[in-house]
């Protein structure tokens, strides 16, 4: 199941990432994986949220989407299992392109009458331009499409700094994952 959110997530990047990037500039992908099986405490029906308790004993309370159809079946004790992925793409754009924000999703969920569950997808790009960077502090100043600017550290195991020039637009995709499938008894 891991491979899928792999898939799921690369998929996820592929069809949000419009112009690709530039092949011979710096890039990196951070991605993590978690799963757990969690038991249900509590199912609010009217305001569609359930509440699960971890193997840790801690709780989260989940707000169920409106298009999920098998709410019905699901009781205090009903136990899921859950994945989650969570992935950071960064890279050099292709030269040209413009600040923006792009953002996607993607819902698939259990049929009506079939075992609750699905998976839920979301993935939000930010296209910025280097307007400053100073090597020897390995610093950038990054400017976004309502013209705000930040100043980052970037980290020493990123490689290839020197690489990156003023006016090379960085994109950062993240990607947030995550499956439910109810387990049967």
């Amino acid at each position: 199941m891991k491979r899928f959110l792999f898939a799921l997530a690369a998929a996820s990047l592929g069809l949000t990432a419009s112009g690709g990037y530039a092949d011979d500039k710096p890039g990196a992908v951070l991605t993590e994986v978690a799963e757990a099986v969690v038991t249900v405490t509590a199912v609010d029906q009217q305001a569609r949220t359930v509440t699960v308790q971890g193997e840790d004993g801690q709780q989260a309370t989940i707000k169920v989407p409106d298009q999920a159809q098998n709410l019905d079946q699901v009781q205090p004790g009903a136990r899921f299992l859950l994945r989650y992925l969570q992935s950071v793409a960064v890279f050099i754009g292709p030269a040209g392109a413009t600040p923006s924000v792009e953002t996607g999703s993607s819902m698939q969920l259990a049929e009506k009458g079939a075992t609750p569950g699905g998976v839920i997808t979301e993935v939000v790009q930010v296209q910025a331009r280097v307007d400053a960077i100073d090597y020897n502090e390995r610093t950038v100043v990054l400017t976004g499409p309502e013209g705000n600017s930040v100043k980052l550290k970037v980290d020493d195991s990123v490689k290839r700094l020197n690489e990156v020039s003023v006016g090379d637009i960085v994109v950062v995709a993240y990607t947030q994952a995550l499956a439910a499938e109810m387990i049967r008894k």
